[in-house]
């Protein structure tokens, strides 16, 4: 069993992945705060490998260039583990395309990404 985690300390824990997912859309990530030895892994294959290798990800990926928007945003923390879910808008916006995400991260002491 998870002790209580302080409100405060959950709320900067989610603000700490909220900042990931708004970099999603604007393809700035300095105001993401990612551990040096942070990796990523999507539907089961490793996607990053470094905190760099995903601030370059998030700057320059052409697979984020297409996200236009972020809606819906929830998060549940856990400990360490940030939950969260949105929906991710994506171009031509015209076509109204959006996919349901669900994305967990773990947020060390100092509030920085580690997975």
């Amino acid at each position: 069993m998870t002790p209580e985690l302080d409100p405060e300390r959950a709320a900067q824990r989610v603000a700490t992945a909220r900042a990931y997912v708004d970099a999603l859309v604007s393809h700035d990530p300095s105001e993401v705060s990612l551990h040096p030895e942070c990796t990523r892994v999507e539907l089961g294959l490793k996607t990053g490998r470094s905190g760099s290798h995903i601030a370059r990800g998030l700057r320059r990926g052409p697979q984020f260039r297409l996200i236009h928007r972020i809606s819906e945003f929830s998060a549940d923390v856990d400990g360490h583990m940030v939950s969260t879910r949105y929906w991710v808008h994506v171009r031509p916006k015209a076509l109204g395309l959006a996919a349901h995400v669900h994305e967990s991260f773990v947020v060390d002491e100092e509030n920085r990404i580690r997975a």
